[in-house]
């Protein structure tokens, strides 16, 4: 079973923003802004590439609700999902990061595609 599945359980404890029927909110233990959530389905699905599209209209009205809380929805906020290895993606539950709180930059950091064909 998965962190984030134990999380859901209420084996590991969280420090929870918002949580419905179907989704969960909570804060990342490493934040990196002001404001980091993150937000997951309670249903174990891996990655975006697994999760259905109706799924995602519920998670959408969910992260809405999540930045509306936590009084990003007007000041801007940032939405992140990685999806598989090369995504960045370390643990296999679809999860989405939230960050918001101030002025965020925009760092990309990653290695010339052209070094590593």
């Amino acid at each position: 079973m998965c962190i984030f599945c134990k999380i859901v359980n209420g084996e590991i404890p969280n420090n929870s923003v918002h949580e419905s029927e179907h989704f969960l909110a909570f804060h990342d233990l490493y934040p990196k802004a002001p404001v980091h959530l993150l937000i997951i389905p309670k249903q174990h699905v891996a990655c975006f590439q697994d999760v259905s599209p109706e799924m995602m209209a519920q998670l959408t009205s969910f992260a809405q609700e999540v930045a509306t809380k936590m009084g990003l929805d007007k000041s801007g906020y940032r939405l992140i999902t990685n999806n598989g290895e090369d995504g960045g993606q370390e643990i296999l539950h679809l999860h989405f990061h939230m960050l918001g709180g101030g002025k965020l930059r925009w760092d990309h950091q990653h290695e010339d595609p052209r070094k590593s064909l």
